[in-house]
């Protein structure tokens, strides 16, 4: 048996992987004086015991749920795209510079497709650059998306401090976006509907990030272009052999996850900040790696792990706050060790769950 069974491989592996980081992070906070039960206990509360907790979660998981189907959709061909920060970033941009340009005169039912579409094309074009060095020069994509986070970090910088700064103020950021450009916030829609909730960073993008798992479902799983894709994925030689252009394949994926990457602004940009401003990706497209290796690269495990490290976010602030011996940095401890079982450490028990699941079989 080469591979376990789906519901070995896509349901019991990531379960145990995570009881084990937690496992460890229990250890580690027992280490520190605490209860680790009691600590649990007030992370799970801090993420999801209110409408206002459930809120917080949400806004950070639709960030994981973006960046995650990113890498997703790279790794089914085989490709390792690491520069889900870059990408943002320009797609940061990309809303910005639709936002400051048609604000005044698009009506919010138009402004916001406008920024969809900016916000995909710019993270596609950035990541267009990488698949196309990789397809036709043979640069390592890898090493290529990395140093792309780099020049698009710099780019920024001197845009937002020199023509995109507001008139009249130091720091680097744009104008304010007219309201029309503000994505709704889900307790606006859910009052407009008679549903009260608490006042959350929660938007519109949330939606839009689960219709992107929806078209990447259909795209992999339900297109000839997926089929093939994934064939890549599997033998790049076999796929050329059948008929597949590899090298268009690899630019055509890497503009997909490029734009899935920059759409995470929307959430930031349009859904929060209503400016650029700097550093707002804040290592959403790093942690969008561990999102999808945790979801085994499939829309609806990324939901499923973008939502548990959603709450290991909302949930880390509250450990920070209600123990004076967790600090901020121990919090960061434990996202860095769920992220280490899920990530770096997920196949380390394939052997052993391959021959449990032999015996039994």
């Amino acid at each position: 048996m080469n591979r376990l069974p789906a519901w070995a491989e896509i349901g019991v592996l990531p379960v145990i992987n995570l009881a084990l980081a937690l496992a460890v992070s229990g250890l580690v906070i027992w280490a520190v004086g605490e209860n680790p039960f009691d600590a649990m206990l007030v992370m799970v509360r801090g993420a999801f015991g209110s409408d206002y907790a459930i809120g917080y979660t949400l806004y950070y998981a639709t960030n994981f749920i973006f960046t995650g189907l990113a890498v997703s959709v790279a790794f089914h061909a085989m490709l390792f795209n690491i520069g889900g920060e870059g990408q943002a970033a320009l797609g940061g941009l990309g809303v910005a510079l639709a936002c400051l340009a048609f604000d005044s005169v698009l009506p919010a039912v138009l402004m916001i497709p406008v920024a969809i579409l900016f916000s995909a094309g710019f993270g596609a074009g950035w990541a267009l650059i990488p698949g196309y060095l990789q397809a036709y020069r043979g640069s390592h994509i890898v090493i290529t998306t990395i140093m792309f986070n780099f020049i698009a970090a710099g780019l920024l910088v001197p845009l937002l401090g020199g023509p995109l700064k507001r008139e009249g103020q130091s720091s680097p950021q744009t104008r304010e976006f007219a309201e029309d450009a503000w994505l709704p916030k889900a307790h606006e829609i859910l009052d407009g509907v008679g549903i009260g909730m608490a006042k959350t960073p929660l938007n519109l993008a949330f939606v839009v990030a689960i219709l992107a798992c929806l078209f990447v479902w259909v795209l992999i799983w339900r297109t000839k272009f997926g089929y093939a894709l994934r064939a890549m994925g599997h033998s790049e030689h076999a796929a050329e052999y059948a008929g597949v252009k590899v090298r268009r394949m690899t630019v055509i994926a890497m503009s997909i996850s490029g734009a899935l990457a920059g759409m995470m602004a929307l959430n930031e940009i349009m859904g929060v900040q209503h400016k650029l401003v700097l550093n707002f990706t804040s290592g959403y497209g790093f942690t969008g790696i561990a999102v999808a290796l945790m979801g085994r690269n499939h829309p609806v495990g990324i939901i499923l792990a973008s939502v548990l490290f959603g709450a290991l976010f909302q949930g880390g602030s509250e450990l920070d706050f209600e123990f004076t011996t967790i600090t901020r940095e121990m919090v960061l401890v434990i996202q860095g060790l769920i992220i280490l079982f899920s990530g770096a450490l997920a196949l380390m028990l394939v052997p052993a769950m391959r021959r449990l699941v032999m015996r039994n079989g």
